[in-house]
């Protein structure tokens, strides 16, 4: 068996050992909440992890790098409000313009964070929680006590991510989850495969050896957050497609369960290493608990925040013992290499 762990990948370890609590986490709810087991439970998990999705993803990208960002509520926040009000006053503007506006309008607010960050060198925990207070302030300014109702939305904004595009049987498949599904794909393949997106791996795992190694690891630190800024706007825009009325409280909450979905999905706190398809299924079980809860009539909903913060305890916690277990296996592994090998030269002398 530990021969058998030796071989596998931390990284596949991760992922398979999510698949299989997500497995035990459909099957506990569905002995406890009357029919659970049916295609409005897909629907409604799809639906709504779109958005953590995309602030799970852009997170996971800072944790590599050895940072965090808990500002990333407030940016969806301010985003949807600011979506929503450029396209209730232009309602026939070009849906690719609305969507790099708020990407822009996010990646804005990511460079902040990553000036002060990467350049200032203050660390991210604090920047980051600071300008969480301080964007959801200028949220505050910004709507002078107002609200963006889905009545002065253009259909097609409100009617997308509901959209299903295809269906199998009773699991419908929206645009809005697909669309998600889409960048996380994309940002997968690019630190997989492209050399600029590996240098957020190199210098997670070890910045003085980046720095040494030719790589620029305050612009890579400040690229992180000016991305995980980019895709919580694009979040955000997803959230004022998905409930239309947007509020100052909008997006409130959403950095707890950004960085549990990046945890639980295998991204190493200490950075360095993690997946954005480990951080997508971390996402889809933090949803399908939160929304789970809500249902079990045997837990309170005051509950749900807890056990959000004990997820990612435990994950913490069990990705540092696996970790250690790992290496003691491989360094166990090499050594009697080493030594079967000098056991056969002197064999053959």
């Amino acid at each position: 068996m530990g021969q058998m762990l030796s071989r596998i990948s931390p990284q596949t370890l991760r992922i398979l050992a999510l698949l299989i609590v997500l497995a035990l986490v459909v099957v506990f709810f569905s002995t406890q909440i009357p029919n659970y087991l049916n295609g409005r439970l897909f629907n409604r998990i799809s639906s709504s992890v779109a958005i953590m999705a995309l602030i799970a993803t852009g997170q996971t990208l800072v944790i590599l790098t050895r940072n965090i960002d808990l500002s990333v509520g407030s940016i969806v926040g301010f985003t949807a409000f600011a979506a929503g009000s450029l396209v209730s006053g232009m309602p026939d503007l070009h849906p690719a313009l609305l969507v790099l506006y708020a990407m822009l309008v996010g990646a804005a607010f990511g460079a902040f964070n990553g000036v002060i960050v990467a350049y200032a060198r203050v660390p991210s925990i604090i920047v980051t929680l600071a300008t969480l207070a301080l964007f959801r302030s200028f949220l505050v300014e910004y709507s002078d006590a107002k609200s963006i109702t889905s009545s002065n939305l253009p259909q097609w904004l409100v009617s997308f991510p509901n959209t299903a595009l295809f269906e199998i049987g009773q699991f419908d498949f929206r645009a809005g989850f697909l669309s998600a599904l889409a960048v996380v794909i994309i940002v997968h393949v690019a630190l997989n495969t492209l050399r600029p997106a590996r240098r957020f791996y190199a210098v997670g795992s070890n910045p003085e050896a980046a720095e040494m190694a030719g790589i620029n690891t305050k612009a890579t630190v400040l690229t992180a957050f000016v991305l995980s800024g980019a895709l919580a706007g694009l979040a955000g825009l997803m959230f004022l497609a998905r409930f239309g009325n947007i509020t100052v409280v909008a997006g409130l909450g959403f950095e707890l369960k950004s960085v549990a979905a990046s945890v639980l999905g295998g991204v190493n706190i200490f950075g360095g290493s993690g997946t954005v398809i480990g951080a997508f299924i971390g996402a889809i079980l933090v949803d399908l608990i939160d929304t789970s809860l809500v249902r079990w009539a045997l837990v309170s909903e005051f509950f749900r925040e807890a056990v959000l913060g004990a997820l990612i305890l435990i994950s913490v916690s069990v990705d540092a013992v696996l970790m250690r277990r790992l290496i003691r296996l491989r360094i166990a592994r090499e050594r009697a290499k080493s030594e079967a090998a000098g056991t056969v030269a002197e064999a053959t002398r």
